[in-house]
């Protein structure tokens, strides 16, 4: 097994697997409405290389707009089913890029890699321009090893059961703002995550990248320090996985029950 993973904030991840480069939940801004990225630089364009991208859902820090339009004509971008009725801008791109609507249970090959999407517990709506939905999803990624992004979402019964077996998690411990709400995963939840999916590594992400616009005085934990108390908490909940902490624009080479390469540059435990 062996699979390179580079995290360039929030939940914008490239996984490398079976020689195919897939890019989750593009967001190549310094702003966006109210937010502006506080940690990291905007990615560099070989952020936006991508033989297939995945979007989770319709909120505009997961599915951007002017993000997608950075990618090279006919990239296959994977979105929600019902995500074009919902996001009329969508319409402008599909003569540029190939944008598939799959639903949960749907699977799609991209050469050795398959990517399955699989249900999530979040908020599908396209806010704040009214009641179109479409249902969040996760993705499985199986090549050399299978990895489940996760999107965002709360912990939910069946997660386990959705993903089935992975080697690798990628989960979302936090978020843009000082409170969580339903259909989110903080630290503790994400480490009871990974008690029940049981993957050999886990990299934390959506988290300590994009703040809201003059409070970084109100609760400035939520941004700084979900990530090490994820962390602490898997340690605690889950620990025979490998968690793997990286820094924006880093990446870690995970091989074997998940031991990081000597090219791994994040911090593990």
């Amino acid at each position: 097994m062996t699979v390179e993973i580079t995290w360039w904030g929030h939940a914008t991840v490239t996984v490398r697997d079976s020689g195919v480069r897939v890019l989750t939940d593009p967001l190549f801004t310094r702003r966006l409405a109210h937010l502006r990225r506080r940690r990291g630089a905007v990615p560099p364009p070989v952020a936006a290389e991508a033989d297939v991208v995945l979007v989770s859902h319709l909120h505009a820090d997961h599915l951007h707009l002017a993000s997608l339009r950075r990618l090279a004509p006919g990239t296959p971008v994977l979105l929600p089913k019902g995500a074009l009725a919902a996001v009329p801008g969508l319409r402008r791109l599909r003569d540029r890029l190939r944008l598939v609507e799959v639903a949960a249970g749907d699977t799609r090959q991209f050469g050795e890699l398959a990517v399955r999407a699989v249900a999530a517990s979040h908020d599908g709506r396209r806010l704040p321009f009214g009641p179109q939905r479409a249902p969040a999803l996760g993705f499985v990624l199986a090549g050399e090893a299978r990895t489940y992004f996760a999107g965002d979402t709360g912990l939910f019964d069946t997660m386990a059961d959705e993903v089935g077996q992975c080697d690798i998690a990628l989960l979302p411990v936090g978020g843009w703002g000082p409170f969580l709400g339903h259909g989110h995963l903080d630290p503790e939840r994400a480490a009871r995550a990974l008690a029940e999916l049981a993957p050999r590594a886990a990299v934390p992400v959506h988290y300590g990248t994009y703040w809201p616009i003059g409070m970084d005085a109100v609760r400035p934990d939520e941004f700084h320090l979900p990530g090490r108390e994820f962390v602490r908490q898997a340690a605690r909940i889950a620990p025979r996985v490998a968690v793997h902490r990286l820094d924006h624009g880093q990446r870690v080479v995970l091989e074997g029950a998940g031991r990081p390469s000597d090219s791994g540059r994040g911090e593990g435990r």
